[in-house]
C-alpha cells in the first residue's frame, strides 16, 4: 500500500526547512510585540500618550477657553508635553487644512475612537516651529513627532512626548527585524542540516571503518530518498567486495593446498634417486617449494581470519612481543608511553609487528621499537583523527634504494639464492604489510644516514 504522506527527499526537507524558519521568525516577531510593544512601536505610544489623549482631551474640551491652556499645562507629565492652541491660531488653522507642518497624517487609534473626531501626528522643525508659533522646544529633539487632537470649538490639543530615550529610528527597528529573521533561519537551518549531514557523516564513517575491516557490516538504510539511495549502493558494493576477497582468498587456499600433494609424491620419488648428489638438490627444491607453499597458506589463513575489531593496549603488546624476545635471549628495547589504547585486530598486529622485527634480527641486528602518538591536524580526515606511529629501527646495512618498495612483493628476498639459512621465503614482510594496510595504516621503509633502516609503521586512531 503507497503511503500517503510525501516521500523523504532532499527538496522536500529544504522545502520543510524554509517554511519552518519563516513560521519561527513570525513567532518571534509576534512574541517580541507582545512582550516588548511599546519599546518596538511608535514614539508616541511608546510615550503612553494614547491612553491619556481621551481623558485629558475630554476634560479641557468641557472647560473655559480661559482655563484651558493651565488644564494643559496641568495635564502635562514628565513622559508627555501638552498644549491647547485656540482656533483662530496659525498652528490650528494649518492642523484643520491639514498642511503646513511636515509628515502631516491622520492617526486611527482604538483609544481615539471615543472622541468622534480625527486626531493627526506630524512632525516640525525650528523653522516650522516658529511660522506656526508652536510652543515646545524642537530644537532639543532631532524631527520630533506631535499628536493633534482637535476640541468642539475649533482648537487644537497638541501632545508632545518628552521622553525620547527609547525613541529608535526606523532603521534601528528595521536591523532588530532582519536580527530576528537572521536567527530564527540560522537556528532552524542549524538544525536542518545537522540532520542532513548525519546519513553523510555515517557514509563516511562506514568507509573509514570498511578500509580498516573488511568484514564490517553493512550501513542502515536511513534518511532521505537520495542517501538512502547511495548507502544501498555503497552496501551492495561493500558485499560484492567481500565476496570477491573470499573466493580469491578460497581459491589461492586451495591452490597452495592441493600443491601439497605432487610434492609429497616428488619426495617418495626422490627416495629412489640413486645419485644422492641428484637426490640431495631434488630434496632441496622440494622443500623450498614445500615452504613457499606452507608460507602462502599461512598468509592466506591469516587473511581469511575471522578475528573481531576491539579495544586493546597497544603499548601493552609491543611490550609482550619484547618479552617473548627476551625469553629467546634476544633484547628488544621499547621506548613510548605505558599504555595507548588502539581499535583493531590485535593478534593480527602482533603478527605483523613481530614479521618486522624477526626481518630486522634476521637481516641486521636486533631493533628498538619506539611507539608514539602523532596529534591531529586540520586538514585530511586521517590526520584529522590523528595517528599511532610505531618505529622498528635496527643497525644493519640497510636496503638499497631501489629495493626499499619492493621487499614488500610476494616471495621476493634480497638473497636470490633463498639460503634457508636466513629463513623465510619472502612473505612476512608482505604479511605484515597487508595487515597494516587492513587496519588503514602503512608501513615506510627508510635507511638512515649514519646506517641502519626504520621500519615506520603508522595507524589512524579511529
Amino acid at each position: 500500500m503507497k503511503s500517503p504522506w510525501p516521500q523523504d527527499t532532499i527538496a522536500r526537507r529544504f522545502a520543510l526547512t524554509i517554511m519552518a524558519a519563516v513560521t519561527v521568525a513570525a513567532t518571534l516577531s509576534a512574541l517580541a510585540v507582545s512582550f516588548a510593544g511599546s519599546w518596538l512601536s511608535s514614539p508616541a505610544n511608546e510615550a503612553g500618550l494614547f491612553q491619556a489623549v481621551t481623558s485629558i482631551s475630554h476634560a479641557i474640551d468641557v472647560a473655559p477657553p480661559e482655563m484651558r491652556p493651565t488644564l494643559a499645562r496641568a495635564a502635562s507629565t514628565k513622559l508627555y508635553e501638552v498644549d491647547w492652541y485656540d482656533a483662530a491660531s496659525p498652528l490650528a488653522v494649518a492642523l484643520d487644512r491639514e498642511s503646513g507642518p511636515e509628515d502631516i497624517h491622520p492617526l486611527p487609534s482604538p483609544w481615539l475612537e471615543a472622541l468622534g473626531r480625527r486626531a493627526l501626528v506630524f512632525t516640525a522643525t525650528a523653522a516650522d516651529a516658529g511660522r506656526l508659533g508652536l510652543r515646545a522646544d524642537v530644537g532639543t529633539h532631532p524631527r520630533p513627532r506631535f499628536l493633534g487632537v482637535p476640541l468642539r470649538d475649533g482648537s487644537w490639543l497638541v501632545y508632545m512626548a518628552r521622553d525620547w530615550s527609547r525613541d529608535l529610528v526606523r532603521l534601528s527597528r528595521v536591523a532588530i527585524t532582519l536580527v530576528l529573521l537572521l536567527l530564527s533561519a540560522a537556528a532552524v537551518s542549524l538544525i536542518a542540516a545537522r540532520q542532513l549531514s548525519r546519513p553523510i557523516e555515517r557514509i563516511a564513517a562506514a568507509a573509514r571503518q570498511f578500509g580498516t575491516d573488511p568484514k564490517a557490516p553493512p550501513i542502515i538504510e536511513s534518511g532521505p530518498r537520495e542517501l538512502r539511495g547511495v548507502i544501498q549502493a555503497f552496501n551492495d558494493m561493500q558485499g560484492q567486495i567481500q565476496k570477491f576477497v573470499g573466493y580469491r582468498t578460497a581459491m589461492l587456499a586451495a591452490i597452495s593446498h592441493d600443491l601439497r600433494t605432487p610434492l609429497t609424491r616428488m619426495r617418495l620419488r626422490g627416495e629412489f634417486v640413486e645419485d644422492p648428489v641428484q637426490q640431495a638438490r631434488l630434496f632441496r627444491d622440494v622443500d623450498e617449494m614445500q615452504a613457499m607453499v606452507d608460507g602462502a597458506l599461512a598468509f592466506f589463513r591469516d587473511d581469511a581470519d575471522e578475528e573481531a575489531v576491539t579495544a586493546f593496549d597497544l603499548a601493552g603488546l609491543l611490550t609482550t612481543i619484547a618479552d617473548e624476545f627476551a625469553d629467546q635471549g634476544i633484547t628488544i628495547p621499547y621506548t613510548g608511553p605505558p599504555h595507548a589504547v588502539y581499535r583493531g585486530r590485535p593478534f593480527a598486529l602482533k603478527r605483523a609487528f613481530t614479521n618486522l622485527i624477526e626481518n630486522a634480527i634476521r637481516h641486521a641486528t636486533p631493533p628498538t621499537v619506539t611507539l608514539e602518538e602523532v596529534p591531529a591536524h586540520n586538514g585530511a580526515a586521517q590526520d584529522a583523527r590523528g595517528m599511532l606511529a610505531i618505529t622498528v629501527r635496527d643497525d644493519g646495512p640497510g636496503i638499497p634504494d631501489d629495493a626499499l618498495d619492493q621487499v614488500f612483493s610476494p616471495f621476493f628476498r634480497l638473497d636470490r639464492s633463498r639460503n634457508r639459512v636466513t629463513g623465510g621465503v619472502g612473505l612476512g614482510l608482505t604479511a605484515a604489510l597487508a595487515i597494516i594496510r587492513a587496519h588503514g595504516g602503512d608501513i615506510i621503509l627508510s635507511n638512515r644516514p649514519g646506517g641502519g633502516l626504520d621500519a615506520r609503521v603508522t595507524l589512524p586512531v579511529t
